[in-house]
């Protein structure tokens, strides 16, 4: 059957035969079909009378015109936001699919009077009105995209929602004055910037100062959704007016970090500049307290998103997970941005997904038509910058940035839809630019035209305080006042800055400030230990099943394998491991989140966390049975940038939680770069901030090719700095077991990244006992548990390797050499290894093994770190350096493995 969209020009003949389909077997067409007849069913059931002075149709209405305007209203709802008045700079260009001549009404005289089915509550008006109420409501200050929503009562509640106010604001005087007060406090406050800081960086906001009154309403309106917390991220334009006018943050701490002789504390590290900080606040509305936190950021584009979310979702469960309306994610976005950057698509993704709801996002665009000096033409493909957000039927909402009105009106529909649904919304407020992407910036370079337009269009206040003096909703004088006011506030402002930074400069002379202070604090020795009553009790959790659950049958033997090896105290495998380190938690009190491609399973197959019943697909957590705390075990969708930014996100708003994000492969994690270097190395030197976030990255040599054999240790290992992560790699199933709870045990959170393995998963001689788990801690060197009688010859490697230089060991009946493993890379332990070296006799031959390239691995950042620490500069056996990672020929692998091992006693 011909695909005809309700939105495309109308033949009256194909639309009748649809509508006979359709009363037969109303599947039989799509949603939009079944949406538009059921609304003329329901039209045309109550038929009304005729409203006065119209001219009935002679003889009846005609069918075939009474198709053709119900046509043009479902043709207006779809494509009417491309004629609508949004654009604050240009006038629309009439859309020839919306004419009377494309629509088929040419013909038919105005004063006839038709059904208007669903539209306007089923009323009988003359063309005429049934037209110009078709273009007041959708080819208004706002255009709304709303057919693409495929859930009928979704779409339903837009609809109605729309037309019943026929998106024509009807705000009280004090309303509209609260709304010109937030719109001229941001344009005093920039300009206040503009002139006090000249040339300094701001990233102004002007010409869209109307966010500011959308955020507003939204914190006005929060008390009445029951709304609690509201979680926002943003970029830098327009984020320091945002700190302070919605914030709360004191616009002389701001001000002071504007002086060139300004130095921030340094206790937390290395700082960042104004425009990435964020804040926590709050506001009290009608006697009630909404709290607002501000997520820092970096300058990458939309990263943030995802954080936001994880932060928002980890509020809702600590909250106890069930009222999602209460914690409101807000993302201000950027047009190009939110329409190039992928990070945008695969944040929306996690919308509706089990482990990341968060019942719906609010998202604002700042719409300047302009990306730094790109047109929007150069930018992207579709029509409008928010195109991406109809995969997850959202719905659209274009507000002229020119009309505070519309702009609150759109924003407060959005939020309706938010909390009704739980289901994200979006509100483009298309503005522009005042000035260039930044106060060093000439935009007349780029866009001559459009910003000599610019620099003669008045702005936003000097608009609304027109217009409201001229409607009695405000004073003349009104914009005046104001901005006198807010000068006066910020000149005050500016004074108590000046006085506070005369102070720090005077303290300064009495004490100088060093460079770098920084170094955050570590704990090497944490108890970790867990009594042995403690795991006999959670242990039978990890194989027992109800009594109407039964797995895999493969399962069932890998279960009962593990209940052998409990009883018996000894052949713990790196599962049992791993799981008793979750069960124990759980039991002390202590909740476990796990996130990542597959990791419910493993995707090594070795985890088994939740289970499934082949007779009925049941699925069954053991986990989940355990006491004390929470267990969420999550399937990510394939993504690692959104995924590791929103568990990142998580672990910021829950530090007594164990957090993990596990790689498929650890070679995929660069996927996730940004988020690695911008928020998890670096987020507590530049903002104080700290996480608990574990990473599980599977990592190791057997030989399968260069994108499934590396997670890029070095690159983890280059970030380190300060104590910013803790980097391992644990060869046994109990360090990896004491890594876990040292997460939660310690003192301070660090991000902790783990190569674990994936051979080792499995091998015969990785295993620890009960006694490993109940009496020891996590050890940063592992001793050799059989030195040599005599040590002329010592071996430092780390991960899988240690197993073959063992065994190779063996075979050589080598009696000279001792091997130590080197489990914590960072923070480096040198007192373990020196105490170990110690103990060997300090022989004089150090060797350090790895599987990795030379350029790759740990060899450049513990070459001399062991050098520092013994005194010996350690020779070097392993593979040449390589571009890279890994040979893709499993025969060369073996040659290359074989040598690698032959070089740990010969070189």
């Amino acid at each position: 059957m011909k695909h005809l969209s309700v939105g495309t020009r109308w033949n009256a003949d194909l639309v009748s035969s649809y509508h006979e389909q359709w009363s037969k077997d109303p599947s039989s067409v799509d949603a939009e079909w079944r949406a538009f007849f059921e609304g003329f069913e329901l039209g045309m059931s109550l038929p009304p009378k005729p409203a006065k002075g119209a001219v009935p149709a002679t003889g009846g209405v005609d069918a075939a015109a009474q198709w053709k305007v119900l046509a043009a209203i479902n043709a207006f709802r779809t494509l009417g936001h491309q004629q609508a008045r949004i654009n604050p700079l240009a006038e629309p260009t009439p859309h020839f699919e919306l004419s009377d001549k494309a629509l088929g009404l040419d013909g038919i005289p105005a004063d006839r009077v038709f059904h208007t089915g669903d539209f306007l509550g089923g009323k009988m008006l003359p063309l005429s009105e049934i037209v110009a109420k078709l273009k007041s409501t959708y080819c208004s200050p706002i255009g709304v995209e709303f057919t693409h929503v495929q859930d009928g009562e979704r779409r339903r509640w837009l609809q109605e929602r729309i037309e019943s106010s026929g998106l024509r604001p009807s705000y009280d005087a004090a309303a509209r004055r609260r709304f010109l007060r937030s719109i001229v406090q941001a344009e005093q406050f920039e300009r206040f910037l503009h002139k006090t800081f000249v040339g300094a960086k701001r990233f102004s906001v002007e010409g869209g100062e109307v966010m500011l009154s959308a955020l507003d309403q939204v914190i006005h309106r929060a008390p009445g959704f029951g709304v609690t917390d509201l979680v926002i991220g943003m970029a830098h334009r327009g984020r320091l007016n945002v700190l302070v006018n919605i914030c709360g943050k004191k616009a002389e701490a701001l001000f002071g970090a504007f002086s060139e002789n300004h130095i921030p504390d340094t206790t937390h590290g290395d700082g960042d500049v104004k425009y990435h900080l964020g804040y926590a606040g709050a506001r009290v509305v009608d006697g009630k307290e909404v709290s607002i936190t501000l997520a820092y950021n970096p300058s990458h584009l939309e990263a943030v998103n995802p954080v936001v979310l994880g932060r928002t979702r980890a509020l809702i469960d600590v909250q106890g997970g069930s009222d999602r309306s209460k914690a409101l994610p807000i993302l201000l976005h950027g047009d190009s941005a939110f329409a190039g950057q992928g990070v945008v698509m695969e944040t929306l993704n996690l919308a509706e997904l089990k482990g990341y709801q968060v019942g719906g996002t609010l998202h604002l665009v700042t719409n300047n038509q302009v990306g730094f000096t790109s047109n929007p033409d150069e930018c992207r493909t579709g029509r409008h910058c928010t195109e991406i957000a109809k995969f997850t039927e959202s719905p659209i909402l274009h507000a002229n940035g020119d009309d505070p009105d519309a702009v609150v009106l759109a924003t407060e529909i959005a939020l309706e839809y938010r909390q009704k649904f739980g289901a994200d919304a979006v509100v483009d407020i298309v503005c522009y630019r005042r000035y260039g992407h930044n106060e060093t910036d000439e935009p007349a370079f780029t866009q001559p035209v459009l910003y000599r337009e610019i620099s003669l269009h008045p702005s936003v206040a000097e608009l609304y305080a027109s217009r409201l003096t001229e409607s009695g909703s405000a004073p003349d004088g009104e914009l005046i006042a104001l901005r006198t006011e807010f000068d006066i506030m910020l000149n005050a402002a500016q004074e108590r800055a000046q006085a506070a930074l005369a102070v720090e400069i005077e303290e300064r002379k009495k004490n100088p400030v060093g460079v770098r202070p920084f170094r955050s604090p570590y704990e090497h020795n944490v108890d970790t230990s867990a009594p042995q009553e403690l795991l006999d009790k959670v242990a039978p959790v990890l194989w027992q099943m109800p009594p109407d659950f039964s797995p895999n049958p493969k399962i069932k033997r890998l279960l009962d394998t593990k209940a052998e090896a409990y009883k018996s105290g000894s052949n713990f495998d790196w599962s049992l491991g791993e799981g008793l380190a979750f069960a124990s938690l759980l039991a002390e009190g202590y909740p476990v989140r796990i996130s990542g491609q597959d990791c419910e399973r493993g995707t090594f197959s070795h985890r088994h966390a939740v289970l499934h019943d082949p007779s009925n697909d049941a699925e069954y957590c053991p986990l989940g049975s355990i006491a004390g705390a929470e267990v969420e075990l999550v399937n990510s969708s394939l993504s690692e940038y959104a995924v590791l930014g929103f568990d990142y996100g998580y672990s910021l708003e829950a530090p007594d939680s164990l957090v993990i994000w596990e790689a498929q492969f650890g070679d995929f994690a660069n996927g996730a770069q940004i988020m690695i270097d911008q928020f998890i190395a670096s987020a507590e030197s530049k903002w104080g901030q700290t996480s608990g976030l574990v990473m599980l990255l599977p990592h190791g040599y057997e030989g399968q090719g260069p994108e499934h054999s590396s997670a890029r240790l070095e690159r983890f290992l280059q970030l380190c700095a300060e104590n910013n992560l803790q980097v391992i790699q644990p060869s046994t199933p109990a360090q990896l077991f004491h890594a876990l709870r040292r997460q939660v045990k310690s003192e301070h959170r660090k991000p902790l990244v783990v190569m674990t393995p994936k051979s080792l998963l499995r091998h015969k001689g990785c295993v620890s006992t009960l006694n490993d788990l109940t009496k020891g801690r996590f050890q940063s060197v592992l001793a050799d548990a059989t030195p040599a009688a005599k040590t002329d010859r010592l071996i430092v490697c780390s991960g899988k390797v240690f197993y073959e230089l063992d065994a190779e060991r063996a075979a050589r009946k080598d009696t000279t050499t001792s091997i130590v493993r080197l489990e914590q890379f960072y923070p480096f332990d040198g007192e373990a290894l020196a105490k170990v070296h110690a103990s060997l006799g300090s022989p004089k031959k150090v060797v350090w093994v790895q599987d990795e390239p030379k350029n790759m691995g740990g060899w450049s950042f513990v070459a001399d770190l062991i050098e520092s620490t013994l005194g010996i500069r350690p020779a070097y056996a392993g593979r040449d350096a390589a571009a890279s990672p890994a040979v893709g020929s499993l025969a060369v692998h073996k040659i290359e493995q074989a040598d690698m091992v032959r070089q740990a006693f010969t070189t």
